[in-house]
Parts: structure tokens; C-alpha cells; sequence
């Protein structure tokens, strides 16, 4: 019996009712997962909230009050009894989004470095294509007020893409949207050894198997107090660094996927939704206007 079928889930409020006009927005969900962030957690499942009628929190066994600060809100929390990764909390999420039909599920990350108000960008961008995997990509200026942290994006930008034979930014960012059939037929192993190698994985495993890839603009929000990120520099980029050296030298270091990612002549290519476009999409429904990603 796996780690999510020993933890129980704990349900405050419903996020059964309204707020999302459309069949297609009522099958928008969102997936918080969240580990000791007691500090930002409440404020970012309220504006999500206030974003898209479903929102699930997973508390990853948190040893400060994260699952407590969340009382009274109308979304749903799911705690696991021990810190089991993200990659899993995000796994139960899916698993509890799927089974009430979902048809696409937008992650963010709990310590308030994403603008929940952006959710509505891709919420209308599933709206046009439910089919595709958006991830949210923050302006390279934003970015590189970290030097260190923007070219370790840069080079995991440039791995992932080689494996997956498209060309994307950002491939770090955790705001994203899963197609439900990507996560139905796409099983990958979630458990804490791969916390953060799962999010990098899923990306080069939808390209591969035809799902297209598009960047959506978001901004980029320090995380607040300046509080470090439970990502770890070294062991889960070691495991990154694992998994895409594995994935190329099956294919024999996938020669065709590095062209595709240079020449960018990838079919499967797609363009950025830009941040100035996300009002004309909310408010005809559709993907209007796009420009290229831009190397």
C-alpha cells in the first residue's frame, strides 16, 4: 500500500460550488502543495480560490500549522502523514482532481512567488486548447535577478530540451497546466527520491509522446521574507541531471531532439502566450495572439 493511501484526507469546506462560469472553467482544477509554509499558504489558497471553484491544498506532513491556517476556506485539504516530496503531493492532488473530472490541473507553488490572479490566463488557455501542457514562464529580466538561480534555469531549459526535443522556457517553473489525459496515461514515479525530478520528467514525456508544450507569461513574485526554497541545489539537481542522461542515452544521446531544440524546427514547438495578450484571451475565449519563443 503506497504513502497516499495511508494518509487521510481532511476536508475543509466544500469546493463544490460556483465562482467559475462556463462547463469547461468547472473542470479547472488547481493543486497547492505545500510544505511548512503556514506563513503564505492561507493568502494563496484564497485568491486561487477566488480564481477557479476547485482548489486542492496538499499538505506534505508540514511540522508547522500550514493544514490549520487553512480553516474556514472553501477548498479542499489533503494531508500526508509524513513529508513525502512534492512530486507525490502533486501525484495525490491529480489523483483526487482526476476522479472528479477534471480536464486540465493548474499547480503553483504555496510560498508565494506566483500570482494566483494569473491562474485566469490559464484557465482561458485551456479553454481553447485543453489539450495542451502550458507552463508559466517568467520575463528572462525578472529571472535574472538571481544570477546563479537564472543560469542553473538556463541549463536545465537547455537538458530538458535536448530530451525533449522542444524548445521551452523556464522548465523549472511550477505554475503550470496538466492535461488530464497527460496525467492519465503518463504514470512516472512520484515518491520522495524524486520530489523534484517528476515536474522536469513529465515535461520531456509529454513532448515525446505528441502533447504540444506552451509557455504562458507570468510574473515573478520573491518569495516573501526571502525564505529559501525547499528546493535542494545540489541533491535534486544531481537527480535531474540523473534522469535526462538516462532518457538521452536510451535514445542515443537523441541527436534529432538537440537539432529540433536549436533549430527550434520542431513541430511540436509551440509559441508564448505573452502577459499583454491574457485580457484579450479572457475576454474572447481564445488564444489570439502569440509570438515565438525567443532563445
Amino acid at each position: 500500500m503506497n504513502r497516499q493511501d495511508h494518509s487521510k484526507p481532511v476536508v475543509l469546506g466544500s469546493a463544490e460550488g460556483g465562482g467559475i462560469h462556463g462547463c469547461e472553467r468547472d473542470r479547472c482544477w488547481v493543486v497547492i502543495p505545500a510544505y511548512n509554509e503556514a506563513a503564505t499558504v492561507r493568502e494563496v489558497a484564497m485568491r486561487s480560490r477566488r480564481e477557479c471553484a476547485r482548489v486542492i491544498v496538499v499538505d506534505d506532513g508540514s511540522t508547522d500549522n500550514t493544514a490549520e491556517c487553512l480553516a474556514g476556506l472553501d477548498v479542499i485539504v489533503l494531508r500526508n502523514e509524513d513529508n513525502a516530496g512534492k512530486a507525490e503531493s502533486l501525484w495525490r492532488g491529480f489523483q483526487r482532481a482526476l476522479a472528479h473530472g477534471a480536464v486540465a490541473i493548474i499547480t503553483l507553488d504555496a510560498d508565494g512567488q506566483h500570482r494566483p490572479e494569473e491562474i485566469s490566463r490559464f484557465v482561458a488557455a485551456v479553454q481553447d486548447d485543453p489539450e495542451t501542457f502550458f507552463v508559466g514562464a517568467r520575463r528572462r529580466e525578472h529571472r535574472k535577478i538571481s544570477p546563479g538561480r537564472y543560469w542553473a534555469n538556463c541549463m536545465a531549459d537547455f537538458w530538458i530540451g535536448w530530451a525533449a526535443g522542444v524548445r521551452i522556457e523556464d522548465t523549472q517553473s511550477g505554475f503550470r497546466s496538466y492535461p488530464a489525459r497527460l496525467l492519465r496515461e503518463v504514470v512516472l514515479r512520484h515518491d520522495r527520491a524524486r520530489s523534484f525530478v517528476y515536474e522536469s520528467e513529465i515535461l520531456i514525456e509529454a513532448a515525446r509522446r505528441g502533447f504540444p508544450c506552451r509557455n504562458i507569461a507570468v510574473s515573478a513574485m520573491a518569495r516573501p521574507g526571502q525564505r529559501p526554497s525547499n528546493f535542494r541545489p545540489l541533491a535534486d539537481a544531481l537527480q535531474i541531471t540523473k534522469m535526462v542522461s538516462w532518457k538521452l542515452m536510451k535514445r542515443g544521446m537523441y541527436l534529432s531532439g538537440l537539432w529540433c531544440f536549436v533549430t527550434g524546427k520542431s513541430n511540436a514547438t509551440q509559441p508564448t502566450l505573452p502577459a499583454g495578450s491574457a485580457g484579450q484571451v479572457l475576454a474572447n475565449h481564445s488564444v489570439t495572439r502569440v509570438v515565438p519563443v525567443r532563445n
